[in-house]
């Protein structure tokens, strides 16, 4: 099994790149987000793969880092996510994005995605929220933002759900109030930090 290639790019192309290595040329497909598919001719990268074998023949897919290789082995373990689908999704958002609607209960992120409707988003949530892991909180009272857990707060709910009715994602919103730097807040407190974070970034 190859972990990853480091080598040099000799070709790109929309679906992906060509490293050469040892005076072998690797067609790996990769997200078109990849950093690896916008690098020139020439210039040295790393890519982690995953070889999928199939009948039809074996295929090799990289990415720019191992917390993009494990969320697309993530993705294809979800019914109806193939390889594919999963580079796909990939290529609409960052892993960072696919991570938090995933952890916020946001599929309405994921359906931006090309290829992936309502329901594969909700499948997705459903499938994943307990596989994900890694994320790390500041603030110790929205823990249960994270989770999904019953313990959420009224003020921490009543803040994201007047995010979200402003505009913004429910991840984003949640992911806001997670980290403005309140505990045990009023719902108009968490609302204006995390308005004030937001527009900080």
């Amino acid at each position: 099994m190859i972990h990853y290639i480091k080598g040099t790019v000799a070709e790109t192309s929309a679906g992906g790149v060509v490293i050469e290595n040892g005076g072998i040329g690797y067609e790996i497909i990769m997200p078109s987000l990849s950093a690896a598919c916008a690098a020139p001719p020439g210039r040295e990268v790393t890519v982690y793969t995953a070889m999928i074998v199939r009948e039809d023949g074996v295929s090799l897919y990289g990415f720019d880092d191992r917390q993009s290789l494990s969320l697309f082995r993530l993705l294809t373990t979800v019914s109806g996510i193939g390889a594919k689908a999963a580079v796909s999704i990939l290529s609409s958002l960052t892993a960072d994005e696919i991570q938090k609607a995933v952890v916020f209960n946001d599929p309405d992120t994921l359906s931006r995605a090309q290829g992936v409707g309502k329901k594969t988003a909700q499948r997705i949530v459903l499938e994943l929220r307990d596989k994900i892991e890694g994320m790390t909180f500041e603030s110790k009272g929205i823990t249960s933002a994270v989770s999904g857990g019953e313990s959420l707060t009224d003020s921490v709910s009543e803040a994201v759900a007047a995010l979200v009715s402003l505009g913004y994602s429910r991840s984003e919103a949640a992911e806001a109030v997670a980290f403005c730097g309140l505990e045990d807040a009023s719902a108009e407190e968490y609302i204006r930090a995390a308005l004030k974070k937001i527009s900080r970034l």
